[in-house]
């Protein structure tokens, strides 16, 4: 009798308006970049089907089965208010209609993510799969000032299309490392001591006559680099994004040596991701990564995180010559003297500590945040990386730090 007088009430799951409904709002909710699939849509519908139609009820039970990360539950909530805002909202959502001309309303103020997954896809629904060549074509068909627009923008204020754009751009952004003198050598017309093979082997040709001999020079090998990168709420788009860039850039195809990288990420613990920067495709790196982070979009103990790196990976710090780059906003919630302690043997253990910090993107931005202040006092150098324009002039902030 309760199931009966349920489906009369909500209509068949498998005929009526609610898998119309829910299917469509999961679609919506897929476009904004929440993860969702065809096992938590039929969650979905069992949940409503316990909870009945009460908005409070509906929400709560569609956001428990459907929300698995931190960072999308704004947009969920979002999203399910301009989506079930009337009963024939559904039906205008999923026909994506532009607001008439007429209506006098003020514009609703919304996060990118959620704006693109409500804008008008009709065209796009309609049209034939693009080819990867006709993607290449529309890419260097983009007018100078949207090229620029992109170069701009913060990475957390670009909607879902555009931070995926942004992300492949960025991997094709330069890095060039600076570069010591390593042990090993090879010959070369400058050094300073004599290469006796080589030497020998010439004279094989003259007869035995020693013409010339050629000098041993020491390598130039690109310095060590440990990234240690923040995966909290508020980093989540850099993090992610920095990675991808990070990767692409310090690859050997990219800067003709192998550059020894150690990689972690730090939330509430410290996770290890150099075995996937050993991945040669950076998409794979990403999603090896993202399997790996366990705390990820929580929050942050960066004295703790590094204290954990000094028992357990003092020895990925090559002498005094690796370069640190840690990627943070500063908003630690640690115990400040941990981080103090940690910071300062991180700096007498590493040749430089740079600090790249999205928060410079504000104008006036003072570190005056308890972990900021810290990182500040610590570190060698503060760099702004929100945006392209800032990757591209990385390089020229390291070779400045290493002058100094």
């Amino acid at each position: 009798m309760a199931e009966g007088a349920m489906f009369s009430q909500l209509g068949d799951a498998r005929t009526g308006k609610l898998a119309d409904n829910l299917s469509g709002f999961g679609r919506t909710l897929r476009r904004a970049g929440v993860r969702v699939d065809a096992a938590r849509m039929a969650l979905a519908q069992q949940a409503v089907m316990l909870v009945g139609l009460q908005r409070e009820d509906f929400s709560a039970a569609l956001e428990a089965v459907l929300v698995s990360r931190e960072q999308d539950r704004m947009v969920f909530r979002e999203l399910f208010d301009a989506y079930f805002r009337n009963p024939n909202v559904a039906q205008k959502l999923l026909a994506q209609m532009l607001p008439s001309a007429e209506s006098k309303a003020e514009p609703v103020k919304r996060r990118p993510r959620v704006s693109e997954a409500l804008a008008p896809v009709r065209a796009a629904r309609n049209a034939p799969p693009a080819r990867e060549e006709d993607k290449i074509e529309f890419d260097a068909a983009m007018t100078a000032s949207d090229l620029q627009r992109l170069r701009q923008a913060d990475f957390n204020q670009l909607s879902a299309s555009e931070y995926l754009l942004v992300e492949r751009l960025a991997r094709d952004v330069p890095l060039p490392l600076p570069r010591y003198a390593a042990r090993r050598t090879r010959p070369g017309v400058r050094g300073s001591r004599p290469h006796w093979p080589g030497a020998m082997h010439h004279a094989a040709r003259t007869g035995g006559e020693v013409l010339r001999i050629p000098l041993l020079q020491r390598r130039q090998q690109p310095l060590p680099l440990l990234v240690l990168v923040d995966v909290s709420g508020s980093m989540e788009r850099y993090s992610r994004l920095l990675l991808a860039f990070l990767h692409a850039a310090t690859a050997p195809r990219h800067t003709g040596d192998a550059v020894r990288r150690d990689v972690f990420a730090f939330g509430t613990g410290l996770t290890d991701l150099t075995p996937a920067f050993r991945l040669a495709d950076t998409d794979a790196m990403l999603e090896t990564a993202s399997r790996a982070i366990t705390d990820f979009a929580g929050g942050t103990r960066m004295g703790d995180s590094l204290g954990q790196l000094r028992l357990q990976h003092a020895r990925r710090l090559v002498g005094r010559r690796t370069l640190v780059l840690l990627i943070s906003d500063g908003l630690d919630t640690g115990t400040p003297e941990v981080l103090e302690r940690e910071l300062a043997w991180l700096r007498r253990h590493c040749g430089r500590l740079l600090w790249l910090n999205p928060l410079l993107r504000y104008e006036g931005y003072a570190p005056t945040a308890r972990g900021a202040s810290a990182l500040h006092r610590q570190a060698h150098g503060m760099v702004a990386v929100h945006n392209l324009s800032h990757l591209k002039e990385l390089a020229a902030h390291l070779a400045s730090v290493l002058r100094q």
